[in-house]
């Protein structure tokens, strides 16, 4: 595809906290851009998260700044800030949908990747039918570390599906966060038209990498937030499953964050896309200093016959499970 041809993407980002990851996710999706748009500070809820004016805590917004000073280079970075808190993220996604004047918009979240390939042939697949309106991705969930990722009943039942990608027209609305809802002209929700499945787009080897419960900081400021979040409904309860579950693995199928369901882990045998290999690189390096966490209990876990057992066990229980007792969303 020639530049002229390249469907114009307006990436959106809301982010609180997000470092290490802010520069390098940026870097993934710059080649692809129409515009990147960035809404950066805290919503209410994420208070104890953030500064006393509503700002990241690690250095995020300074890290965005000096992406557009120093990596900007065709000027497609626009970044949102607010003296305050937001009130919730729904404010915060309909900030950069507003100023959106890309084609489609594609929702980012900073800890999730994409390969660039993959990247390529979803620009193709939207320059060939343009009645599409809305994409979603299968994502695969890094857990304690780059060779490892979380599965289980939750995910399986719809929520390893991420919405993230619609077309995108003045007069369209963003409507809700959770999930990722478009509207058109007509009031008419983008998933009701013409819309690719995470699944579909799956066998063709396209997934969303979410490295969501990587660093052991990040994972405690997740839970800190879900115990303040009242669409949460997880209370106390999410940092004692971080203290219990994460770092001790004291009940191995209940390691995903959603954790009234059961969920295990397994070796990610892939490659990761190219900025997080770079980010994995410099970290190893030094060049990073971020703590991780220590693999000798996953590695124990994942080299145990009793646990791929009973692995095995919990995915063939599960179709049924879910026919006596259906998932409530």
């Amino acid at each position: 595809m020639t530049v002229s041809d390249i469907p114009k993407i307006t990436f959106g980002i809301i982010v609180l906290n997000g470092e290490p990851f802010t520069k390098y996710c940026l870097r993934s999706i710059y080649p692809f851009a129409h515009e990147i748009i960035v809404v950066e500070g805290s919503v209410r809820s994420a208070a104890a998260l953030a500064r006393p004016d509503g700002h990241s805590k690690d250095g995020t917004l300074e890290a965005l700044y000096q992406f557009k000073s120093e990596e900007d280079y065709q000027n497609k970075v626009q970044i949102i800030t607010r003296r305050h808190f937001w009130s919730e993220k729904d404010e915060q996604s309909q900030a950069y949908a507003t100023l959106a004047t890309g084609d489609y918009l594609w929702q980012v979240d900073i800890d999730e990747f994409y390969k660039h390939d993959d990247m390529k042939a979803i620009l193709a697949i939207l320059k060939n039918d343009p009645e599409i309106t809305t994409m979603s991705f299968k994502q695969i969930t890094f857990w304690g570390g780059f060779d490892y990722i979380t599965d289980g009943w939750y995910l399986r039942r719809g929520t390893e599906i991420c919405h993230r990608l619609f077309k995108w027209r003045p007069g369209y609305s963003y409507v809700t966060h959770r999930p990722p809802t478009i509207y058109d002209l007509k009031g008419r929700d983008l998933r009701s038209q013409k819309w690719i499945n995470g699944y579909k787009l799956a066998q063709r080897g396209i997934f969303l990498y979410h490295y969501s419960l990587l660093f052991p900081e990040q994972v405690v400021e997740k839970c800190t937030y879900y115990s303040h979040a009242k669409w949460a409904n997880r209370s106390r309860n999410a940092i004692e499953w971080a203290e219990n579950n994460f770092f001790k693995l004291r009940n191995p199928f209940r390691v995903h964050n959603v954790y009234q369901y059961p969920s295990w882990l397994e070796r990610f045998e892939g490659e990761h896309p190219s900025e997080i290999a770079r980010l994995r690189s410099e970290i190893k390096s030094g060049v990073l200093d971020i703590k991780l966490r220590q693999t000798d209990d996953i590695e124990c876990l994942l080299s145990s016959k009793k646990y791929a057992l009973k692995r095995l066990l919990f995915q063939l229980i599960e179709p049924f499970n879910l026919q006596w007792r259906p998932m409530k969303y």
